[in-house]
């Protein structure tokens, strides 16, 4: 019961070989780019959220454990809620300047991104 992976095995075609072995394809994790590499847009957006402005962090070139850990920074330094995910991080409320203030404190390039 231990080695039950059945899911890393769905919609697999089973072999009658008996010395068959099924191979995991590994995923390689994406690794992150120093501070100075990145080039982050930080954006207002008000669409599909009833009228609700949020600030969205967008380029972020890394893994997610990375991504979460500068969102929690942004987070907590701004005072309000959040989430990162798909390579980008949502602010609750309109922390434009505070963001971008935020990210050139912490070494990222950043800059304002159009409407």
């Amino acid at each position: 019961m231990s080695n039950n992976d059945w899911k890393s095995r769905l919609n697999v075609v089973y072999s009658t070989n008996p010395d068959f072995q099924y191979q995991h394809s590994e995923e390689q994790e994406i690794e992150t780019l120093s501070p100075d590499k990145q080039n982050l847009r930080v954006w207002l957006d008000r669409k599909q959220r009833a009228g609700k402005q949020v600030t969205i962090v967008k380029g972020f070139v890394g893994n997610d454990d990375d991504l979460k850990e500068l969102a929690r920074i942004l987070k907590s330094k701004c005072g309000v809620g959040g989430t990162a995910k798909e390579g980008e991080i949502i602010i609750q409320g309109d922390f434009r300047d505070r963001v971008v203030d935020i990210l050139l404190k912490e070494g990222y390039k950043a800059k304002k991104a159009g409407a």
